[in-house]
């Protein structure tokens, strides 16, 4: 599978599904998760509150509606409390539960944010290792590319570091 990174919005990339850093209600929130339920539109609001929330590490998926994206992909991510609370765990579930979602809807090309790195403070080199790890192993047939889609030059770095790591087998 191939893997990247770019700096770039993930609401304008044109892929076959899109991941949400939702949170659990999975009606909209702040950051990524906002920024994609406003790019979407109304339907994915919609879409979104017949789920009826959804669990930390599990996943839902919509149609993309007003995205360049087919689908979106929503996954809530889990909030860093000091890593004792399995918040490993449930993020490897993050990544893991999107690509089977992925797989099930036929999606070549997905892009993932940086789950849990905002305002649930994950640290974000232990973040990108989970990541560009869980996504490495994934045995699955689709998805064919993966894209870390990164806000800023800072976590873009570490993307580009962590994919670097892996590629070259440390």
């Amino acid at each position: 599978m191939k893997m990247t990174a770019v700096l770039n919005d993930i609401t304008k990339l044109k892929v076959d599904a899109i991941v949400n850093a939702a949170n659990c209600s999975l009606l909209g929130g702040g950051g990524v998760d906002g920024a994609i339920h406003r790019a979407a539109g109304r339907r994915l609001y919609e879409a979104c509150l017949k789920f009826g929330g959804c669990r930390t590490g599990e996943a839902r998926i919509t149609p993309g509606f007003d995205l360049p994206a087919g689908f979106v992909i929503h996954t809530p991510g889990p909030v860093w409390h000091g890593g004792g609370r399995g918040e490993a765990d449930l993020l490897k579930s993050c990544y893991l539960n999107s690509l089977a979602l992925a797989e099930e809807n036929g999606c070549r090309t997905v892009a993932f944010p940086g789950i849990s790195i905002g305002v649930y403070r994950y640290p974000l080199h232990a973040a990108t290792e989970i990541a560009v790890g869980t996504v490495a192993a994934w045995s699955g047939k689709l998805p064919e590319e993966v894209i870390f889609c990164a806000f800023s030059e800072e976590v873009l770095g570490v993307y580009l570091e962590t994919l670097k790591r892996f590629a070259d087998g440390q």
